[in-house]
C-alpha cells in the first residue's frame, strides 16, 4: 500500500462508492487524503443530556441498555428502539430507522460515546440515528473536533472518516516540498503531520498550525509560478538591445502643464511607478487597476510620450475597432495641446490601423510602422500580428483586461519585448490581484477625479417597474439614452430572467416613439460595432445588450442604466456597467431589477446602493462569495485553493517574498528536487484543469 495504490484496492467497499470517488475527482490513496475537510463539529463531551438545548448536536458518555427492534403500522419501516444512559445516569430514548443489524453489532452495557441531536418528544429526550464509538476505539465520529467533508449523494463525511482514518499513517509518504529554510523561517510544522493533524485535529492549535503549513504550500506554488513567469519575461529582451529609459521630471511637468486639469495624487503616483520601471533595463510588466473615469488614459499617454522622447514606438491595444477609435480621439487631443504649447519639440505622429480600414490604408499604415514614421499605433490586437513589424517598439498598453497569453508574447519577443501596461476598469481586491495577476507589478488608481457627479443607484422590485419606465420615458424626451442589460441572450427554460432578445421586443412596444438598439455577443465585430457608433451618435436611444456592454465606449448623452436580473452579476461587474453612465455633466442613474428575495441577493444589491467605490465592492464581493464566484476560478487562472485564504494580505506578502528570494537563488529549481517535482506536477495539473 502507497500514495499511488488505486482506491479499489486500497478500499473495503462497494463499486458504487468507487465510481462515486472518481465522480469527485478522487482515484488513489493520495487524492484521498488530500480531501481535506471543509469545517469541523466541536462535539465536545458534556456531563449530562439534561444539560443539551433542544435540537443541539451533542456527545456525551455512557452505555446502551435494551435494544429491541419495534413493530410498525408500516411493515417497510423497521424501528430499532433502545434505552441509553449517560454518566450522571439521565435516561434518554435512541431510535434508529432500517438498521436492524445494530441489533447485533451494537454493543450493550460497554461504556460508548454517543453523539447526536436532543430533541423532546412525547415527554422524553430522544435522539434519532446517533453516532455511537465505544471509548476503547479511535474515536473518528466524536471528538472535540469532528471532520466535515465536501460530500457526494452517496459518499458522506461518516463513510470518509471512517475511510481516511486507517490511512493517514501514509501521510509520512509525502515528499516534504517546501524548502527547510522556509520552514524553519515561517516556524511552519512538517507537511506529513499537517495532514494528519487537518483531518483529526489533536486540539484547535494544530489544527491552525496545520492549516497555515498547506495554506502556505498553496499560496507558495502559485507565487512560484508568477515569480518565474514575470523572470522570464524580464529576461525575454535581446542583449543587444538598449537599455532603459530615464525619467525626466521636467518633461512630465510640461506635460501636465498643458493639461486642463490637475492630476489625482493616484494618477502621479501610478505614473511614477510605471516611468520608474520603464528606467530598467529588462522589460517591464504591469497592471494598472483605475475605477471606470479614474483617468488611466491619462497615466498610459504619459508613458507612451516617455517611449517617444526616447526615440521609441508605443501602441495602444483595444479589443474593439470602436474603442481604438476612441483611443485615438483621446491621443490626438492630447498630442494637440502638447504641441500647441510646446511647438518647438518634433510633431509626434498617431495612425489607427484597424479591420475597417481598405487595404491600401492599411499597406500605408503597415510600412508606416516598420520605417519608424509612425510614433504611437492605435489598434486592435491586429497590432501585434505576423505581418506587423515596428522600427523599435519601446512600450504596449492593452486596454480592458487583455492580457497576453503565451503566443501574443512571442510575438512581442520578436518585436523586441517591449514595456508592457495592462490597464483593466475592473477593481481587483489587490490579494486576489497578487495570485491572479503575480506575473505582473500592481499600480492602482484608487482616487476619482473631483467634480464627477455620483450616479444614484436604486433596487427595483417587480411592482415598481411601470414606475420606472415613466421616469425613463420623461428622460428620453429630454434627449437623453438608456442601456438596458440582460443576463442572456435567448429565453431560458429553466432561468427566470429575462432575455435580450424579448426584452428588445418588449421595449419596442412600451417606448414606440424611440428607437431600440439590440446587442449581443453573437452578432459579428463589424454589426456590433456599428451599433455602438449609432447609439454614440444618439441614432439609438434605448440600447438593449448582454454583458458585451461593459467593454464600451464613452457616451455622455447615456444618463440612464436598467439591469435586469441584477442578483446575477458580481458586484465588480454591475459597478462597471452603472460605469457607462455618469460621464457627463448631468445626473445619471442606475436601476437594479431583481425578483429575488434571498438575504445575499439583498446584502449585495444594498451594497451598490451603498457604495461608489469599485474597490470597496470588489472587497465585499469577494467576501461574500469568494474567488471562485467573483472572479471565475478557472478564467482567472486561480485554481480551486482547498485550504488558504485569498483575504490574508499579510501572509500573501510574505510568501510572495520568499518565492522571489528562492527563484533568485535558484531560477530552475535544481536545488530543491522536492520542490522542483511537485512544482511541475502541479503546473501540469493547472493546465490540465484549463483546456
Amino acid at each position: 500500500m502507497n500514495l499511488n495504490t488505486p482506491l479499489e484496492a486500497a478500499l473495503s467497499t462497494r463499486s458504487e462508492y468507487i465510481l462515486a470517488l472518481k465522480e469527485m475527482g478522487l482515484f488513489t490513496v493520495q487524492d484521498l487524503l488530500l480531501h481535506f475537510p471543509r469545517h469541523y463539529e466541536d462535539l465536545s463531551d458534556v456531563d449530562s443530556i439534561a444539560q443539551a438545548k433542544e435540537g443541539e448536536a451533542i456527545t456525551t458518555r455512557g452505555f446502551l441498555h435494551g435494544i429491541k427492534q419495534i413493530p410498525t403500522r408500516n411493515k417497510k419501516v423497521k424501528l430499532i428502539k433502545a434505552m441509553f444512559y449517560d454518566q450522571a445516569g439521565f435516561e434518554c430514548e435512541v431510535v434508529w430507522f432500517n438498521q436492524p443489524h445494530l441489533i447485533r453489532t451494537l454493543p450493550m452495557d460497554t461504556e460508548i460515546i454517543l453523539s447526536g441531536k436532543v430533541k423532546y418528544s412525547y415527554g422524553k429526550y430522544q435522539i434519532s440515528n446517533p453516532q455511537i464509538e465505544q471509548v476503547k476505539a479511535a474515536q473518528v465520529h466524536s471528538s472535540t473536533m469532528v471532520p466535515v467533508y465536501p460530500q457526494h449523494d452517496k459518499i458522506t463525511s461518516k463513510w470518509l472518516r471512517e475511510k481516511i482514518h486507517p490511512l493517514l499513517y501514509l501521510a509520512k509518504e509525502f515528499d516534504e516540498v517546501l524548502p527547510e529554510a522556509i520552514l524553519e523561517e515561517e516556524s511552519l510544522i512538517k507537511k506529513a503531520e499537517a495532514i494528519q493533524e487537518i483531518h483529526f485535529p489533536s486540539n484547535p492549535k494544530k489544527l491552525e498550525a496545520a492549516q497555515d503549513r498547506l495554506g502556505y504550500e498553496e499560496l507558495f506554488l502559485l507565487q512560484l509560478k508568477a515569480v518565474k513567469k514575470k523572470k522570464e519575461w524580464q529576461s525575454s529582451r535581446p542583449e543587444n538591445a538598449e537599455g532603459g529609459m530615464p525619467l525626466d521630471p521636467e518633461f512630465v511637468k510640461q506635460f501636465f502643464s498643458t493639461l486642463p486639469y490637475t492630476p489625482t495624487n493616484a494618477q502621479k503616483i501610478a505614473i511614477y511607478e510605471i516611468l520608474k520601471d520603464m528606467e530598467k533595463p529588462y522589460p517591464m510588466m504591469r497592471l494598472l487597476e483605475g475605477d471606470v473615469g479614474s483617468g488611466k488614459t491619462l497615466v498610459a499617454m504619459t508613458a507612451m510620450l516617455q517611449a517617444v522622447k526616447h526615440g521609441h514606438q508605443a501602441a495602444i491595444m483595444a479589443p474593439t475597432e470602436v474603442l481604438a477609435r476612441q483611443h485615438l480621439v483621446s491621443v490626438t487631443n492630447f498630442l494637440a495641446a502638447y504641441e500647441k504649447k510646446f511647438s518647438d519639440q518634433p510633431a509626434i505622429n498617431p495612425q489607427l490601423l484597424i479591420g475597417a480600414l481598405k487595404a491600401a490604408e492599411k499597406r500605408q499604415v503597415t510600412d508606416a510602422i516598420a520605417n519608424g514614421q509612425v510614433d504611437i499605433a492605435i489598434g486592435t490586437h491586429a497590432l501585434i500580428q505576423d505581418n506587423i513589424k515596428f522600427s523599435k517598439l519601446g512600450l504596449v498598453v492593452i486596454d480592458e483586461q487583455h492580457r497576453f497569453g503565451v503566443k501574443q508574447r512571442e510575438m512581442l519577443v520578436k518585436q523586441g519585448s517591449p514595456h508592457v501596461l495592462n490597464m483593466t476598469a475592473t477593481p481587483i481586491p489587490r490579494t486576489l490581484a497578487l495570485v491572479a495577476y503575480g506575473d505582473q507589478d500592481l499600480s492602482v488608481i484608487n482616487e476619482m477625479p473631483p467634480g464627477r457627479m455620483p450616479i444614484e443607484t436604486k433596487v427595483v422590485p417587480p411592482e415598481h417597474r411601470n414606475a420606472v419606465y415613466k421616469f425613463v420615458e420623461g428622460k428620453l424626451q429630454q434627449g437623453q439614452q438608456v442601456y438596458v442589460i440582460c443576463p442572456l441572450i435567448d429565453d431560458s427554460d429553466t432561468l427566470e430572467v429575462k432575455s435580450v432578445t424579448a426584452e428588445f421586443e418588449h421595449l419596442t412596444s412600451i417606448f414606440p416613439n424611440h428607437k431600440v438598439g439590440l446587442l449581443h455577443g453573437k452578432m459579428k465585430s463589424e454589426e456590433k460595432d456599428a451599433i455602438m457608433q449609432a447609439f454614440k451618435g444618439n441614432e439609438i436611444q434605448i440600447l438593449v445588450s448582454t454583458s458585451v456592454i461593459e467593454v464600451g465606449v464613452d457616451v455622455p448623452n447615456a444618463t440612464m442604466m436598467l439591469i435586469e436580473g441584477a442578483e446575477r452579476f458580481g458586484l465588480s461587474q454591475l459597478h462597471q456597467f452603472r460605469g457607462r453612465v455618469g460621464r457627463g455633466q448631468v445626473q445619471s442613474y442606475c436601476f437594479l431589477y431583481t425578483n429575488s428575495s434571498s438575504e445575499l441577493t439583498y446584502t449585495r444589491l444594498k451594497a451598490m446602493t451603498d457604495h461608489t467605490d469599485g474597490f470597496m465592492l470588489a472587497e465585499i464581493d469577494l467576501k461574500l462569495r469568494g474567488p471562485g464566484e467573483v472572479y471565475g476560478v478557472r478564467q482567472s487562472g486561480i485554481p480551486d485553493l482547498k485550504v488558504a485564504n485569498l483575504m490574508n494580505g499579510v501572509l500573501l506578502d510574505r510568501v510572495r517574498k520568499a518565492a522571489e528570494t528562492l527563484v533568485k537563488t535558484s531560477t530552475d529549481l535544481l536545488k530543491f528536487p522536492q520542490l522542483k517535482k511537485a512544482y511541475e506536477g502541479w503546473v501540469k495539473k493547472l493546465d490540465t484543469q484549463k483546456k
